[in-house]
């Protein structure tokens, strides 16, 4: 029997005796599923860890020759542990480990960040309820083939991808597991190294299933849970996904009074309006613009390549030597991106003042 509100364990235990038969409430459930989809090393230890959290709230005595072990004393003396302080015993031994195992997972996973962070590289972080089409919106974007499906939780482990945006550079797109309402806490404690991919977030796009009459119970939903998290205050574009099981509605960017864009209509499984989801996430991670003229000398082709890759230069011209005068528009970050990369940069901008005057 499900039952769609979490149970304590008298209440568990009762309804069973009553009505004789297995009794499984939401949180159960979602396990249950979580353990199902766990695919990667870490997911199958974070499911097992919260699993565990969960039973041991839950162990009861079992009945039987085993129940209480004699001591261990000379003479075998005193009473002994009994099974279910064995149980407990074991559970919470195998807890520790698993807890140690996926501390090692999340200082790999810090480090990680920290190196994206050092070279000034934004991260954006798909998140919505689950089942909206985050991961279908994933390969639309990254061409990734990441197992997307028509079900609940189909993703659990994160996955990274790499993606260039113009006047922004080189961006790391990241695909979360999905949300409900009523999160078991088990299951955010578990899952702590891999919702900190969206904790850290430059931009967090909220994928909404726009066909779904419960939409705004889902988006507040997920909202409670980034609140949880600790993720609320961070930049955030809702992404109204499936707008092809819709009438009269069609792809297009949502701005504010500011002309900000604050949503996105699109269709991920059509492949309809990805174009406008880039062009909303560029003005979002878009900083300050810097225009600066550059005289390049032949020799300087990988940064003539850099430019061109970002599609910022707005003009050019070579001069009687055969140098590359190049006038660039580019984001103030990635701009000091390459100052760090290319340190002749300095001169060659110092070089194209020279030749002007």
């Amino acid at each position: 029997m499900l039952v769609n509100h979490e149970l304590s364990p008298s209440q568990t235990r009762n309804l069973q005796a009553l009505c004789e038969c297995r009794v499984v409430d939401r949180t159960g459930l979602i396990l249950d599923i979580f353990a199902q989809r766990a695919r990667s090393h870490e997911g199958k230890l974070q499911v097992e860890l919260a699993q565990l959290k969960h039973l041991a709230t839950r162990l009861v005595r079992r009945l039987g020759n085993q129940d209480q072990q004699k001591g261990g004393a000379v003479g075998l003396r005193g009473p002994g542990e009994t099974q279910l302080e064995t149980d407990r015993r074991l559970i919470k031994v195998r807890i520790q480990q698993l807890q140690n195992r996926l501390e090692k997972v999340n200082k790999q996973r810090s480090q990680n960040r920290k190196t994206r962070q050092k070279a000034d590289i934004p991260t954006v972080s798909l998140v919505g309820y689950t089942n909206a089409g985050k991961s279908t919106l994933f390969n639309a974007i990254t061409n990734a083939g990441v197992y997307a499906a028509d079900q609940l939780f189909a993703t659990l482990d994160p996955t990274l991808r790499r993606m260039q945006i113009q006047d922004v550079g080189t961006t790391i797109l990241a695909d979360t597991v999905g949300f409900i309402r009523f999160l078991p806490h088990d299951l955010v404690s578990a899952f702590k190294s891999t919702l900190q991919e969206t904790t850290e977030a430059s931009l967090l796009l909220h994928v909404i299933d726009a066909a779904d009459d419960r939409k705004n119970e889902n988006i507040d939903a997920v909202n409670q849970v980034l609140d949880e998290i600790g993720a609320l205050d961070i930049p955030t574009l809702l992404v109204y996904n499936k707008v092809d099981k819709l009438e009269g509605v069609m792809p297009h960017i949502e701005r504010n009074d500011n002309s900000k864009p604050v949503a996105v209509y699109l269709s991920a499984q059509a492949n309809q309006g990805i174009d406008l989801l880039y062009e909303a996430v560029r003005e979002c991670l878009r900083n300050e613009l810097v225009c600066e003229k550059v005289l390049l000398p032949a020799t300087a082709g990988q940064i003539y390549t850099q430019f061109h890759l970002q599609r910022c230069i707005k003009n050019e011209s070579f001069n009687q030597f055969g140098d590359r005068l190049v006038e660039v528009e580019v984001d103030l970050v990635q701009w000091n991106k390459w100052l760090k990369q290319f340190p002749e940069l300095t001169e060659y901008v110092e070089f194209a003042i020279w030749a002007e005057d």
